[in-house]
Formats: structure tokens, C-alpha cells, sequence
């Protein structure tokens, strides 16, 4: 298979996956306090991936990790997977599955720059123009809502999670180099299930976990299983194919699963903005990937 189509593949089904796990998570917050979720979603994950690691590993030779590369893994799953999901679940919780799968999707704007400035990549016209097209259709699929209270605050915390996650996506392009995305997913995941640990303690001494419907504990099993150890090995797959400035733009699969499955399953409201807003984010995802066909000349 292509490189960049497998790559496509990858991010665009890891975006899917956490636009649905925004409603999953909407519902599991209403009985497990946000950091204590985060906490189960990564102790989950990192189980999974850690037997799925060593499996892997069992007949190969093991990769060596040097100490400024665990200060790097270390970074990684700080940036990332701590502050950035911690980000998105509060915000969630403080606004709406809706508004959080979509303001989070500023998240490829945030990656083509930092890819600019850390990984040194063109931006080039193609890519600026895929860039704009999505981002007006994320505007129109967003709206302009007015929000006071706790939801402003909590779309405040949602752009820090868009801001911090695009760092995040740009690291793990650094980390590829040298090791496998199954290797880094399941190390990142390790520090910030360590970095969670006291905040979710210290969460679980004024709130307390609610298993009085059946539905709470498969969909925690999901978050932690599918929309983690799987979505995140997805992603950092993805983002080792592809050169991060590209690849950020299937990040935008994820307001549309989100707001779909919002509509859906949650009663969020969607209008004729959705589907023309979702229009334009396919496109955009179309006119990057669209390459010109290279025409032989036949010498005469």
C-alpha cells in the first residue's frame, strides 16, 4: 500500500475514533470525575499496549532507549498526553461533546506551524489553501454561539488542549525517527499515567465514581482501549508516514464524527451549516492529497 495512503488511513481513523470519544466521555463524566477518567483511560491503555509490546518484541531485537531519549518520551507524554487530554476533558466537561470535538480541530493550524518551526517543513501554497478550506468549514459547522459561565471557560481550556496536542504531534514526528509508534505510544502513555496519578487522588478526596449504570463501565473500557491505545497508535502511525503539516489536516475528521454522533446520540443539535461546514473539511482533506500525474515524454 501507498505510504501516504496508509498514513491517510491511519489519522483519519484515529480522528474518527476521537470525535466519537467525545460523547462517550460526555457520558462517562456525568459519573466519573475528569481526572479520575483520564487516569482509568491511561492505566487501560498502557496495559494493553504494554502486552501488545512485549508480544511484538518477542523474536526481535530490543530497541535501546538512551536517557535523553526517555527525557523526550517524558516530554511527549507531558505535552501530550497529560495537559492536552486533561485539557480536553475538563473542557468537555465545562462546555459540550459539540464544542469540544470542534474547537479542538484548530489543532492542524497549531501543527502546521510548529511542524514550520520545529521540523523546518514548507508550508506550502497547496497546504495553505487545504488549511483555510477546513477551517472554513469548521466555522461553519461551529457557528457563532453565544457563551457565558462555565462553557466559555471551558472553550478557553479546549483551545489550550488544541494548542498543546499540536506541540505534542510534531514531537512524536521527532521521536519516529528512532523508534516505533507502537514503542513511543505505550512509553508516553507510562509518563502520563504517572503525571495523572496524584491529580486523580487528590480528585477522588471531594468526588466519587458513580458505577449505577450499566453502560459506565464498557464505556470507560472503550475511551481507555479503543479511543486511547488504539486512536493514539493510530495517530503516531500516521504521523511517522506523512510529514506532520500534511498529515494534520485528517485531524478534521474529528468535528464531524463528533458532531454526527453528538446529534445522534446525545441530542446535540446539527443544521444545513454541518453538512455544508463537513463539505468543505472532505475537500480539503482531497485537494492536499491530490497530486498531479507525471506524464512521460516520449523521445522522437
Amino acid at each position: 500500500m501507498n505510504k501516504n495512503l496508509l498514513g491517510g488511513l491511519c489519522l483519519s481513523l484515529a480522528a474518527s475514533i476521537w470525535g466519537g470519544m467525545y460523547v462517550a466521555s460526555k457520558y462517562v463524566l456525568d459519573f466519573i470525575p475528569p481526572m479520575t477518567l483520564v487516569w482509568l483511560r491511561y492505566a487501560i491503555a498502557f496495559v494493553a499496549l504494554f502486552g501488545f509490546l512485549k508480544y511484538s518484541q518477542r523474536n526481535k531485537k530490543k530497541e535501546k532507549i538512551q536517557k535523553k531519549d526517555w527525557i523526550l518520551l517524558l516530554w511527549i507524554g507531558f505535552i501530550g498526553y497529560f495537559i492536552s487530554i486533561s485539557c480536553q476533558f475538563i473542557g468537555t466537561k465545562l462546555s459540550s461533546a459539540h464544542a469540544g470535538a470542534l474547537i479542538t480541530s484548530a489543532t492542524p493550524a497549531f501543527i502546521v506551524i510548529f511542524a514550520k518551526i520545529i521540523l523546518k517543513e514548507k508550508i506550502t501554497l497547496k497546504k495553505l489553501i487545504s488549511l483555510l478550506v477546513a477551517t472554513l468549514g469548521v466555522i461553519i459547522v461551529i457557528g457563532f454561539e453565544k457563551s457565558e459561565g462555565d462553557y466559555f471557560l471551558g472553550s478557553i481550556i479546549l483551545v489550550m488542549a488544541a494548542l498543546t496536542w499540536a506541540l505534542f504531534s510534531v514531537y512524536v514526528k521527532v521521536a519516529s525517527a528512532k523508534f516505533s509508534s507502537l514503542m513511543i505510544t505505550t512509553y508516553t502513555i507510562f509518563f502520563a499515567l504517572i503525571f495523572t496519578t496524584p491529580f486523580a487522588i487528590w480528585e477522588l478526596q471531594t468526588h466519587e465514581i458513580l458505577l449505577n449504570d450499566p453502560l459506565v463501565i464498557p464505556a470507560t473500557l472503550y475511551i481507555g482501549i479503543v479511543s486511547t491505545a488504539g486512536a493514539f497508535f493510530l495517530w503516531n502511525k500516521g504521523m511517522d508516514l506523512m510529514d506532520a503539516g500534511t498529515g494534520s489536516l485528517f485531524f478534521f475528521f474529528q468535528p464531524l464524527v463528533g458532531s454526527f454522533l453528538g446529534w445522534l446520540l446525545l441530542d446535540e443539535k446539527i443544521g444545513m451549516n454541518f453538512f455544508v461546514g463537513g463539505g468543505l473539511i472532505i475537500s480539503s482533506i482531497f485537494i492536499i492529497s491530490f497530486k498531479k500525474k507525471q506524464v512521460k515524454k516520449i523521445k522522437i
